[in-house]
């Protein structure tokens, strides 16, 4: 990937602004504030920062002849611009590095920012559905959940925007709907959908099918994993929609096919052992596809990926919980931006942490320009 993909790719970012009062192109202004992020910086002022600078190095990527842009300036541009824009970008920068989806596992989670709405409880506030790429650690989309509503309708629309023929998409217990389930079989894609207490009666049917029916060794798998101080063991049995106690309760949901049961028992360090117990629904066929609960075991987890791999380096290496940009589209732009300097800082092939490869390249302009090319 070259500097001109990431330009080319901020070119098609639509400028909400009067072009008669612009001083600076948006994509000017959109690479100088990618930039600061992958070198360590984090909000307006430190965009300003930046091009004031390496103002001599970014003149040879974009046009500063008038100058280098003030903070107010990223404030009123981050705020206007649509965060739809954006989110485009970010789809657009996974897929150069993702060609296609096909036999990928798809983990659309959320993610609450804290510092846009510290005061706000549960889905209110500022509160962003991710789409993410396990095996690849890419995202590849983001759809901000309405204040007054949750992910149920958030999912849809980001769904709609992704061609996920040929995935398989995980979604936490909130996500599993009768018309999400059928909008991803429409799409051409399987689904692995958690299931808790809604809707009604599918936990107690499925508890039940596992209670009751007979669970041979090729349905049955056990994994021990030790990281962090820590031993869990994760054993995974998995039934077919044949051996369901209730068939009906099946012909409710598009193409159910498995039923799959982990059972998860950690060990900490020092402390008692926990275990939980979670219940999943699959559109993919076991017996018709083979599939084992080695694969099954391997979804779930994957799908956690996303909170260790994307979440969480948000939070500790870009500091997004901490971020107080609150002004309209602001913190949706800015979250959309960490995301693609997440993804392309991650993708550079060296021994060093992010923090690290994002320190270096405050330090390093050559080793900047290796992250833009990764």
């Amino acid at each position: 990937m070259s500097n001109s993909n990431i330009l080319e790719i901020f070119s098609g970012v639509n400028d909400p602004r009067d072009p008669s009062k612009t001083l600076y192109p948006i994509s000017s202004l959109l690479f100088i504030a990618l930039c600061t992020l992958l070198s360590h910086g984090e909000d307006y002022v430190d965009m300003e920062e930046f091009a004031h600078q390496r103002r001599d190095w970014l003149s040879t990527k974009i046009d500063l002849s008038r100058g280098t842009p003030s903070h107010d300036t990223f404030n009123r541009v981050f705020s206007v611009l649509s965060h739809s824009e954006l989110s485009s970008c970010l789809g657009k920068d996974g897929r150069q590095l993702l060609d296609h989806l096909d036999q990928k596992q798809l983990c659309l989670d959320g993610k609450k920012l804290k510092g846009a709405a510290p005061k706000a409880r549960g889905n209110h506030g500022l509160y962003i559905l991710n789409a993410w790429v396990a095996e690849n650690r890419l995202c590849i989309g983001q759809e901000k959940v309405g204040d007054k509503s949750n992910e149920i309708t958030a999912i849809p629309k980001l769904l709609n925007k992704l061609d996920i023929q040929g995935s398989v998409v995980s979604i936490d217990a909130i996500g599993t709907q009768h018309k999400i389930a059928e909008l991803i079989v429409e799409k051409e894609a399987d689904y692995l959908l958690a299931v808790k207490g809604n809707p009604a009666g599918l936990l107690e049917e499925i508890e039940d099918s596992f209670r009751f029916q007979r669970t041979d060794t090729e349905t049955f798998e056990e994994e021990w994993v030790y990281a962090h101080g820590r031993a869990e063991q994760r054993t995974c049995e998995i039934l077919p929609k044949e051996k369901m106690l209730n068939p009906a309760i099946a012909q409710k949901w598009e193409k159910l096919n498995t039923l799959v049961k982990v059972v998860a028992k950690r060990q900490p360090k020092g402390k008692e052992m926990s275990t939980e117990t979670r219940y999943y629904i699959s559109s993919e066929h076991c017996v018709e596809q083979g599939l084992s609960p080695k694969y099954y075991n391997a979804l779930v987890r994957g799908h956690w990926g996303i909170e260790n791999h994307l979440h969480w380096q948000l939070d500790l290496n870009f500091r997004e919980d901490a971020a107080k940009v609150k002004k309209g589209f602001g913190p949706q732009n800015l979250s959309a931006l960490r995301k693609i300097a997440l993804q392309r800082v991650s993708y550079m092939k060296d021994k060093r942490s992010l923090k690290k490869r994002r320190f270096r390249a405050a330090l390093n302009l050559v080793y900047l320009e290796n992250i833009l090319n990764v």
